[in-house]
């Protein structure tokens, strides 16, 4: 286990903060987060990324933006146990599965379920349009599901062995969708539905569930008070502020 705690800066309600936080724990990197919602960056936050995504990380000097880019810096710094398969073709793969996670399932179940349900109404105080939702509920997730019940292992618990950072990278955007109101059919989605329900059963996702639930249901200025008090690993200072700001990339 490292000894010397990372910094992670990103908000516990985020699939790529949870992404790097589930291999943290599986590496048993030790962790300080500063659960900031990107809209709520300072401008310390937009000279760390200036696209004001998170996560970032803090390593000493080393400040490193982007999940895949972080999860990678963790293989290299701290390869036992490893998140990616021993093949070339496997390894591919697994990076495949990644980035179709973090780009068409960030695409669909962020930005046009999540952000209409969640991010709207709850960083800007605004209405969600049924119809959108409405439109992504009935073409946009279940062909992306139909996709995933092709590549998902029914014969195994994860896609290559252990959990690793195909299996990862994609629970974690079935979490934010629960957050929304969705949840697979297993009549439907049979392969889909038992493979996200033992990954995000995993110890590293359980242990996230807590404060992820209390960010849920606690106003977003109040955050980092209420998981001070339920006991998560708080960096001492923030790049946070009180109120949000538009400044954002999506992609």
């Amino acid at each position: 286990m490292s000894k010397r705690p990372v910094e992670i800066i990103g908000s516990y309600l985020s699939p790529y903060v949870r992404k790097v936080l589930a291999c943290l724990d599986i590496k048993g990197v030790l962790y300080r987060i500063d659960p900031i919602v990107p809209f709520y960056g300072n401008d310390q936050f937009t000279a760390l990324n200036p696209v004001r995504r998170i996560p970032v990380l803090i390593d000493g000097s080393a400040v490193l933006c982007d999940s895949t880019v972080i999860c990678e810096y963790l293989e290299e710094n701290f390869p036992s146990p490893s998140i990616y398969p021993s093949t070339p073709p496997e390894r591919a793969r697994a990076r495949w599965l990644e980035e179709f996670a973090d780009t068409r399932m960030g695409e669909v179940f962020i930005w046009r379920l999540f952000n209409e349900v969640v991010i709207k109404r709850f960083v800007w105080g605004q209405q969600t349009d049924d119809l959108a939702v409405k439109h992504v509920l009935e073409s946009e997730i279940p062909e992306i599901i139909d996709y995933l019940e092709s590549q998902l292992p029914s014969d195994a618990a994860f896609c290559f062995g252990e959990i690793g950072i195909a299996d990862i990278a994609v629970a974690s955007f079935f979490r934010n969708a629960s957050f929304a109101g969705f949840s697979l059919d297993p009549d439907r989605w049979p392969v889909a539905a038992a493979f996200v329900t033992r990954t995000l059963e995993h110890p590293s996702f359980c242990e996230l569930r807590q404060f992820e639930d209390l960010c849920l249901r606690t106003p977003i200025a109040k955050h980092r008070e209420a998981l001070a008090q339920a006991g998560a690993p708080l960096t001492t200072n923030t790049f946070g502020t009180d109120s949000p700001r538009r400044r954002i990339l999506r992609t």
